[in-house]
C-alpha cells in the first residue's frame, strides 16, 4: 500500500491527525483542499461561492487523481470525497483507507472551537442550525464512510492517540510504514503546530544515532551547521556531525565557550561570520546541539540569518529538553537583562535523546528538574504527584519513568505553545511560573552564579508565598511544593543576594507592561493564574523570604 488515506466528516481532525501520522512515518503530508485551491486559484469557500457544489466536486476528483500519482503520501481528503464511487474506487487502489469517526456533537464542538482560532467552518455547515445540517450530510455519507478498510472512533482520543492507531492498523493491513521515525513513534512526546508548520518534539534513546535519516525523511537534506559548545560537541555534538554526514548530508561544526556569557551580541556576530564566511544559504539548516543556551543562541542566528534559517534543537540538558527547545523562543542577553534580544523561530524538529542526561553533571541535572516539576505545577497536578511519588526513581533516572515523565513535561509545554504560540492569550506566560525574581536573581548575579534551573527554583519558591499572602493558597500547596524542590536537590533560597539589584532587574522583564508586572501564581496544584495587582510590600516580603 503506497499511501495512507483519511477519510470523514469535517471535524474528525483528518488533518492534524495525518501531519502527526507523516511525522510518524517520515512521509509527506498531502491536504487535497490545498491541493484543490492551487488548481482553482482560489479558496474552497471562493469555489462554492463562486462556481456552486458541482464545480467544487470536480475539482476534488481533479485534485485526488493529481495527488494519488505519487506515493509514501498521507493524504487528508475533504469529507464529501467519498460520495463519487470513481473516487472511492482510486483511494482503495492508492493506498490503505482509514475514516476518522466522531459524533456530530463533537464535530460541531470542534469546528466551533477552530473558528475562534481563525479556522474557517466548512461552507455546507454554515446556518442557523449546524448540528442539525451535520446530522443529515453525516448520515447520507455514512454508507460511503463505511466503505473504508479500517475505522478510527475519534471522541475520546488525542491526537497523538489517533495517529499511532493509524500507523497500527496500516501495519496491519500490511502497508510498508517501517522508517526511524516510526521505529521512534514511541518516543513522539507532542507535536507543537504553528504557522509555520507541525514540529514533531521526540523524548527517548537512540535519537542522536538516527538524526540524519530524521533530518532527511524531515526534507533537511542540504548543508548542515551545528552549533555546539566546548562542553557539549566533543560528546555528542561529534555523534550529531557523524549521523548527519553517514545521511549524505554535509557538515560544517562551530564550537563556542560554554556558559551563559556566550548568550551575548558578540557570540552572536562570531556565529553569522561564520556563517557568511561558509556562503550558508536559506535551503540550509542549523542544528542546536547542547542546552539553553546553545538552543537561544543558535535559534536566535536561524532566525535572522539571512532572514530565517530552518533549525533541528537537539537539547543535551534537562532543562532545555522540557523547556528552552520547545516554542520557539530564541534570544540573547543584554547588559541590562536576560532575553532582551530575541525572536520567535519554531523549530522544524526537537530530538531529546534522554541517553544524554547520564553524562550530566549531577547539579545541572537537579537544575533541569525546576523546569519539569514547574510544569506539573502549574497545568498538571497528576504529573506532579508522579515527581513527588517517585523522586528517588527519577533522579537515579530509572527507565522507562524517566523518558516517561520528560515526555508529559515536554507535551505540557508542547501544548501551550501550540494554543498560544507568541504568548498573546496570556496562556504561555504561565510558563513563567517562578522566573520574574528567577531572572532577576540571575541578572543581579551576572549570569554567573545560578543556574537557570535553580534561579527558577527560588523565584517558584517566593511565587508560592506570594501566592499565599494573596489568599489563593494555603500553606499545604507551600508545603508541598518547597519539599518537592528539595526532593529533586533544588535551592529555595539565595542568602546574601543583593535585594535592590534584583528589584531592578525585575522593573525590565518582559512580563512587566506599563510598570506593572504580570504575576505567574498558584490557585492549586496543576492551577496557575496570573495576576498585576500584587502589592509591592507582599514582593518584597517575598524576596526578603529567599535572599
Amino acid at each position: 500500500m503506497k499511501n495512507i488515506i483519511l477519510t470523514g466528516f469535517a471535524g474528525t481532525g483528518k488533518t492534524v491527525v495525518g501531519q502527526d501520522v507523516a511525522v510518524l512515518l517520515g512521509w509527506t503530508f498531502v491536504d487535497t483542499d490545498d491541493v484543490l485551491e492551487r488548481l482553482a486559484g482560489k479558496s474552497v469557500e471562493a469555489v462554492f461561492a463562486d462556481d456552486g457544489e458541482a464545480a467544487f466536486r470536480a475539482l476534488e476528483s481533479k485534485a485526488l487523481i493529481e495527488v494519488c500519482k505519487d506515493d509514501k503520501q498521507v493524504i487528508a481528503t475533504g469529507g464529501g470525497m467519498v460520495i463519487d464511487p470513481a473516487n472511492q474506487t482510486l483511494m482503495n487502489e492508492s493506498g490503505f483507507v482509514v475514516c476518522l469517526e466522531a459524533s456530530p456533537e463533537t464535530i460541531i464542538q470542534r469546528l466551533f472551537s477552530a473558528t475562534s482560532e481563525n479556522e474557517t467552518v466548512r461552507p455546507l455547515l454554515q446556518g442557523d442550525n449546524p448540528l442539525k445540517r451535520a446530522l443529515e450530510l453525516k448520515a447520507g455519507r455514512q454508507a460511503a464512510y463505511a466503505e473504508a478498510q479500517w475505522t478510527v472512533h475519534t471522541d475520546k482520543l488525542g491526537v497523538q492517540d489517533i495517529a499511532r492507531e493509524v500507523v497500527r492498523a496500516s501495519r496491519m493491513f500490511g502497508a510498508e510504514t517501517d522508517s526511524p521515525e516510526s521505529a521512534h513513534a514511541g518516543d513522539l512526546a507532542a507535536t507543537v503546530r504553528s504557522a509555520t508548520g507541525p514540529c514533531p518534539v521526540y523524548a527517548g534513546t537512540g535519537l542522536i544515532d538516527d538524526i540524519g535519516t530524521l533530518c532527511r525523511n524531515a526534507g533537511l537534506t542540504s548543508t548542515a551547521y551545528v552549533i555546539s559548545d566546548s562542553n557539549v560537541f566533543n560528546t555528542h555534538g561529534r555523534k550529531v556531525q557523524m549521523s548527519l554526514e553517514a545521511a549524505d548530508i554535509p557538515v560544517h561544526t562551530f564550537v563556542v565557550p560554554a556558559g551563559e556569557t556566550s548568550k551575548s551580541v558578540e557570540t552572536l556576530e562570531a556565529c553569522y561570520q561564520w556563517l557568511a564566511e561558509r556562503r550558508a544559504e536559506r535551503g540550509h539548516f542549523i542544528v542546536a546541539v547542547g542546552g539553553g543556551v546553545i538552543g537561544d543562541l543558535a535559534g536566535f542566528t536561524a532566525a535572522t540569518f539571512n532572514r530565517g534559517l530552518p533549525v533541528v534543537q537537539v537539547p543535551t540538558s534537562l532543562a532545555a529538553m522540557v523547556d528552552a527547545s520547545i516554542g520557539g523562543k530564541t534570544a540573547i542577553n543584554l547588559s541590562a537583562g536576560k532575553n532582551l534580544v530575541g525572536a520567535f523561530h519554531q523549530p522544524r524538529m526537537v530530538l531529546a535523546d534522554v541517553d544524554s542526561l547520564v553524562s550530566l553533571p549531577e547539579r545541572e541535572r537537579a537544575a533541569g528538574w525546576a523546569e519539569a516539576v514547574k510544569h506539573g505545577l502549574i497545568l498538571d497536578a497528576d504529573l506532579f504527584r508522579t515527581f513527588e511519588e517517585h523522586a528517588e526513581a527519577i533522579t537515579n533516572l530509572e527507565q522507562p519513568l524517566t523518558s516517561e515523565v520528560v515526555r508529559r513535561s515536554m507535551a505540557v509545554k508542547a501544548d501551550v505553545v501550540t494554543r498560544d504560540e507568541r504568548e498573546t492569550l496570556g496562556l504561555r506566560i504561565l510558563l513563567n511560573y517562578g522566573h520574574t525574581i528567577g531572572h532577576g536573581l540571575e541578572t543581579a548575579t551576572e549570569y554567573g552564579t545560578l543556574l537557570h534551573g535553580e534561579a527558577v527554583a527560588i523565584g517558584m519558591t517566593a511565587a508560592v508565598r506570594i501566592s499565599r499572602g494573596m489568599g489563593l493558597i494555603g500553606d499545604d500547596v507551600v508545603d508541598r511544593q518547597d519539599k518537592a524542590l528539595k526532593l529533586y536537590g533544588l535551592p529555595t533560597r539565595m542568602p546574601g543576594a543583593d535585594r535592590e539589584a534584583v528589584r531592578r532587574a525585575m522593573s525590565v522583564d518582559k512580563k512587566t507592561t506599563a510598570g506593572n508586572i504580570r504575576w505567574v501564581l498558584l490557585e492549586g496544584i496543576g492551577h496557575a493564574v496570573t495576576r498585576n495587582d500584587v502589592p509591592e510590600d507582599l514582593v518584597q516580603a517575598a524576596i526578603a523570604d529567599v535572599t
